[in-house]
């Protein structure tokens, strides 16, 4: 059974911060959030730079390799950073974190992160997050030293410990599982997630238009202060087949459609010239 993706975008500089420096891609097979960091300029071409590479990546074939398409785009944007850096060193430190979700065509996820913008899945009511954070506090957490009370107001929650930076040394890893039509998936930047409790975006993910729960979640952020560029993406699994019965009127469909019309008025017209011919040929005989 092909799977799709139906997805809603929403992103928003924040109430403090002066530009957006995150980036999103989102297809129906591909969703990327980035989170550029590095200042004003370095961090907005660091993203952008990232998210055109992955843009790139082409729907897989059954039997090609998910985990390699991801990586192949993941090390591609981290070699044009590299590249732009090199060509202006004012950018020297600028970075992006980035979460991306790939659907395969035999309905699987492959999923990666680095840094700490997230993916999480609902499924059956049930959110559940899907990558781990590079991030100081994750590492605290990890070793014992801090709750996660503690994390969410912790002063240092924003310090990942990987980024793509342009650095040779990137090896980001990706989880593979099933996909299930129903499935909703978030991808967020940390603008939502250091702002708006688990507990609160579980409850707006369960509600069923993805457009306002889009918009929701970009609100619920900047209702908490808005201290942050906040990006989400709200993508929810479903039949392709299915898909285009409940109104996605696919381009077939349409030339189809328009083709009927077309038919039925050629029919219509050729029907009143037959009609006409038929009465001229009465009046000549009876005349």
């Amino acid at each position: 059974m092909p799977l799709t993706l139906r997805f809603a975008v929403r992103s928003d500089k924040g109430l403090v911060r002066e530009s957006n420096e995150d980036s999103v891609f989102a297809a129906s097979h591909l969703l990327v959030v980035a989170d550029g960091m590095g200042g004003h300029a370095g961090g907005e071409v660091a993203s952008a730079a990232l998210v055109a590479r992955m843009a790139h990546i082409a729907p897989i074939g059954l039997g090609d390799d998910p985990s390699h398409a991801l990586l192949s785009g993941i090390a591609a944007g981290n070699e044009d950073i590299a590249r732009r850096i090199a060509e202006r060193p004012e950018l020297e430190g600028m970075g992006t974190t980035v979460t991306s979700v790939l659907l395969t065509p035999d309905a699987r996820f492959a999923v990666t992160n680095v840094g700490d913008s997230r993916t999480y899945l609902l499924r059956g009511g049930e959110l559940s997050p899907l990558t781990r954070d590079d991030s100081l506090i994750q590492t605290l957490m990890d070793k014992g030293r801090i709750s996660e009370a503690e994390a969410a107001v912790h002063p240092h929650r924003s310090v990942v410990t990987c980024a793509v930076v342009g650095n040779a040394e990137l090896a980001p890893a990706v989880t593979l599982l099933p996909a299930v039509p129903g499935d909703r998936l978030l991808l967020c930047s940390d603008g939502l997630t250091d702002l708006v409790p688990y507990e609160e975006i579980a409850r707006l993910l369960r509600e069923p238009e993805r457009e306002s729960v889009a918009g929701g979640l970009v609100e619920l952020a900047l209702r908490a202060g808005g201290s942050d560029n906040v990006t989400v993406i709200v993508a929810d699994v479903v039949d392709e087949h299915m898909a285009d019965a409940e109104g996605f009127l696919t381009a077939a469909g349409r030339e189809t459609q328009d083709a009927s019309r077309r038919g039925s008025r050629n029919l219509l017209i050729g029907g009143v010239l037959v009609l006409v011919a038929g009465v001229c040929c009465l009046l000549l005989l009876w005349g």
